[in-house]
């Protein structure tokens, strides 16, 4: 049941008009489909932690002076932590969920205070920590582009 006569014909120009400029009209999502894609990566990223440290807990890597049950009790206490918060935080994350994002943000500021205050636990790698803080920026600048493009 369509109708042409009910149609706006000033769309319609417009519409012709690109197309016979060959100009595209710019996306109004551009940013909210880049934010998405990021959260979605870093999802991946974070099954992929979450299940190494699983391999670890579980004794699937490693070998015997490296078994979970040899460790400090501060590096198991840490590796069962990060073991269930990143798989979590990697389903909020693919749902591209407001909770999602919430428990990734606890799981990269986590990690980057267990490099920087607690070296002994897994080392205090300064390389981890600015993988997390470019990780953190990345994901405040673009929920801050997407957040524009959606005024109130």
């Amino acid at each position: 049941m369509s109708d042409s006569s009910a149609r706006d014909p000033s769309r319609d120009n417009a519409m012709s008009a690109a197309m016979a400029s060959g100009r595209v009209e710019p996306d109004d999502n551009a940013w909210t489909r880049r934010l998405v894609l990021f959260l979605r990566i870093m999802a991946v990223i974070s099954i992929a932690q979450g299940l190494y440290h699983w391999a670890q807990v579980t004794g699937f890597i490693g070998g015997e002076e490296e078994a979970f049950e040899n460790q400090s009790m501060p590096w198991q206490t840490a590796t069962v932590y990060f073991a269930v918060i990143e798989l979590v935080a990697a389903v909020g994350l693919w749902l591209a969920t407001p909770w999602g994002a919430v428990v990734w943000l606890t799981t990269v500021v986590s990690m980057a205070v267990i490099e920087l205050m607690f070296p002994g636990i897994y080392g205090g790698s300064l390389t981890v920590v600015a993988l997390e803080a470019l990780m953190l920026a990345t994901y405040l600048v673009l929920a801050w582009m997407a957040a524009r493009e959606r005024p109130p």
